[in-house]
């Protein structure tokens, strides 16, 4: 009997965390209800008076409630199909997404996520508009969208909600819905850029050019505001010259660049702000500009790093295209679960590599 009491103490004290956890059953009592209505709160369904809703949340934040959503999805044969909504221009940055999006299929596999990868034309919102519009629970249950910001994709965005379909802005914020996106700090970016051109060029004068996709994307904008305020607070030496667009043309890349070269003898640095730096730096290239040019471009791909190790590129401005993917795969599961995503594993650092740390 001794040894049966002290074996019975051992287990008591070793019981693990997971099976302190609360239940349902301990919510119904704690709420004064049935486990029934408990798993209709839970799963958001309708028929329950808003004052039973709220006893059932107090006792869920009374007791720690955890919730476990892989069981109660395989319970309802839950799934999840996302789509991400991305531009047919992006070169080798955008390979990489699409590369990681494929991975998370099987990183994801277990929560039963399916994703699937649609291409739109970025420069046209009205067309992207309408792909969305046809876009419903029944087909999906979120996409991730990555688009320049326009009325018609904001809209389309809200009315994606509406109907019941987890919407996500991904890379590039159209609707400056806080933290619900995912993406780094575009205005922190742009100062990095500028902090790097400003301590590279020493107390050199002159000029810098400043290249963009388009100045109609958000993450463009930001990307310039932040680069001016650094340059201009702290490198008044330095001038940023207005931004130059390529929509992605190698053409129209070679006229302005070309055109900015000739007409600004004085420059000292250049900006590439969009997310695939080729068409502006193999311009540069061919056009044979300045060879001491400081040159600090977005996105680790296999051009950027091979000009880097080059010596053509000084630094480079990144995100983590892996964790791009697997946050926004987190957080519209999240958003169909109706629990918060955890902000701190959701947060896109901005990273600066060179040639020492690639």
């Amino acid at each position: 009997m001794q040894m049966f009491d002290k074996m019975n103490k051992t287990e008591t004290l070793t019981r693990t965390p997971e099976m302190l956890r609360p239940t349902t059953k301990d919510l119904a009592k704690e709420a004064g209800v049935s486990r029934a209505t408990v798993d209709r709160v839970l799963n958001g369904r309708e028929g329950v008076k808003q004052k039973t809703v709220d006893r059932v949340n107090e006792a869920i934040e009374k007791l720690g409630f955890v919730r476990n959503i892989q069981a109660a999805n395989l319970a309802r044969s839950q799934k999840y199909r996302f789509v991400f909504a991305l531009p047919r221009s992006g070169d080798q940055f955008l390979e990489e997404i699409i590369r990681h999006i494929e991975e998370a299929g099987t990183t994801f596999a277990e929560d039963l996520v399916w994703c699937d990868v649609h291409q739109i034309d970025e420069n046209d919102p009205h067309s992207i508009s309408a792909f969305l519009a046809t876009l419903n629970s029944d087909k999906v249950s979120g996409v991730a969208i990555m688009a320049p910001e326009s009325p018609q994709v904001r809209d389309a965005i809200f009315r994606l909600q509406e109907r019941g379909v987890a919407a996500l802005p991904f890379i590039s914020d159209q609707t400056t819905a806080n933290d619900h996106w995912v993406g780094m700090n575009n205005h922190s970016a742009g100062a990095t850029a500028a902090n790097l051109i400003g301590r590279f060029s020493g107390s050199a004068t002159g000029s810098v050019m400043v290249i963009a996709e388009s100045m109609l994307s958000r993450d463009s904008l930001e990307r310039r505001l932040g680069f001016d305020e650094e340059l201009n607070t702290f490198f008044p030496n330095l001038k940023a010259l207005p931004s130059l667009e390529t929509y992605g043309s190698m053409d129209r890349a070679h006229e302005i660049i070309s055109s900015a070269v000739s007409n600004n003898r004085d420059l000292i640095g250049l900006y590439v702000m969009s997310s695939e730096a080729r068409p502006p730096l193999m311009t540069l290239k061919e056009l044979q500009g300045p060879k001491e040019l400081i040159t600090i471009a977005h996105e680790r791909t296999p051009f950027t790093e091979a000009e880097l190790r080059a010596g053509r590129l000084d630094g480079i401005i990144a995100q983590n295209s892996g964790h791009l993917v697997r946050s926004a795969v987190r957080k519209l599961k999240a958003t169909i679960d109706k629990r918060k995503a955890k902000g701190s594993q959701e947060k896109i650092r901005v990273e600066v590599i060179l040639r020492t740390n690639l």
